[in-house]
């Protein structure tokens, strides 16, 4: 069976639903393609910092998340070394919050007309076809699109068409947990983060009940298998946090085994998005599939929004005017508009990539040096940079 569509997007994750629904206020319909047979989740929460609030005011939906999140006052840092906060900042005149992934989706969905979404539908093959690309998905349909927009994550078939290589693993390792406390947790709307000895975690509340957590570390040969046993990944948090409160550390005892993930982490080498083919032809890629990034700067899905309004924004510019018979001329304006979008987002996504790596590199070294830097002439500084890069704005569809 073969289907024509103006435009796809492959994946159902922020910066697919994001470009989707932005698309859709601008009154251009899209596919979205989803391999999985529903929204998934991974991860539970993440920070969004002031730039994706921007964003997602720009498609409409802000507010409507806002009421489910609390916002945060500012960023507390203490060294698990010496139990001591070496910086506080306010977030003052900055929205920040974090968010339940799951709710985030659920509500980019639900703006989009029945149908947007195709579940279960994993491209197998790209190919192309004179103004169009073709996909071919695994049940054996053929799609044919004027404009292929690929938003599916790290391991991205769509960038693969376009050249990338695969993101690089930089020695790090995530782990993620979320827990719901049913008499309240009791904490401030503070985003709380703690360092020292090779590990960098953090805590923050979503809301009067639901509290994320993080913690990266590097693996040593010993610690490489222990995402394949809940328990021992539990233990091993819990032998690393350090000198910090009963408080603290009941916030990863109460954290029920299934509702912890452990990943490594990739990025993209920075370069790549100097001299790759961010967009060629009729196809571009976003999000995680653009520009994978460490979890240091918070930025991942908050740039992958920010990624969905700009292409939004430029599509619906150079698809604006429709012409009769004139094929030709509509890929050119297709191809101008994706270039469009890949040199306004070249050096964002360059700028954030190298920085993350940069911080997550200061925040997790050890020795009595970077201990002392970090705690005492760095940690305002490291937070102060979280602030500046989430001050970018993307602009209005």
């Amino acid at each position: 069976m073969e289907v024509v569509e103006d435009i796809v997007i492959i994946g159902a994750g922020i910066a697919g639903l994001t470009t989707s629904s932005g698309l859709h206020r601008l009154g251009l319909r899209s596919l979205v393609l989803e391999s999985s047979d529903r929204l998934r989740t991974t991860g539970f929460a993440f920070t969004m910092w002031t730039n994706a609030w921007k964003a997602l005011d720009a498609i409409g939906v802000g507010d409507i998340l806002r009421q489910k999140h609390n916002q945060l006052s500012g960023i507390l840092t203490t060294s698990v070394v010496s139990g001591l906060s070496t910086s506080e900042i306010s977030f003052k005149d900055h929205d920040v919050r974090c968010v339940n992934r799951k709710a985030l989706l659920e509500i980019l969905e639900n703006e989009l007309p029945r149908g947007t979404i195709r579940y279960s539908s994993k491209v197998v093959c790209i190919q192309d076809a004179g103004f169009f690309k073709s996909i071919h998905l695994s049940d054996g349909t053929v799609i044919k699109t004027k404009v292929l927009i690929g938003c599916d994550g790290v391991n991205s078939e769509v960038a693969k068409f376009l050249g990338f290589s695969k993101p690089a693993f930089v020695g790090r390792t995530a782990i993620r947990g979320f827990v719901d406390f049913k008499d309240g947790h009791g904490f401030e709307p503070k985003f709380s983060q703690f360092f020292g000895k090779g590990v960098r975690y953090g805590i923050l509340p979503c809301d009067e009940h639901s509290v994320y957590w993080f913690f990266t570390y590097s693996p040593s040969s010993q610690d490489r298998d222990i995402e394949k046993d809940p328990v021992r990944m539990k233990q091993f948090v819990l032998s690393k946090l350090g000198n910090v409160s009963d408080k603290i550390k009941a916030v990863f005892e109460n954290t029920d085994l299934n509702s912890m993930v452990c990943s490594p982490l990739r990025f993209r080498h920075p370069w790549e998005l100097l001299w790759g083919n961010i967009s060629k032809d009729n196809v571009c890629v976003a999000g995680d599939a653009l520009h994978p990034m460490t979890p240091d700067l918070g930025q991942g899905g908050c740039s992958a929004m920010e990624d969905g309004v700009v292409l939004a924004r430029v599509l619906a510019e150079g698809l604006r005017e429709k012409q009769e018979n004139a094929e030709e001329i509509e890929y050119q304006r297709i191809k101008t508009a994706l270039g469009k979008f890949a040199k306004e987002r070249r050096w964002r996504g360059f700028d954030l990539i190298c920085t993350s790596y940069m911080v997550g590199y200061i925040q997790q070294s050890e020795g009595i040096v970077m201990n002392f830097l970090r705690d005492n002439i760095l940690a305002k500084f490291l937070a102060g940079t979280l602030l500046k890069k989430a001050s970018f704005d993307c602009g209005k569809l």
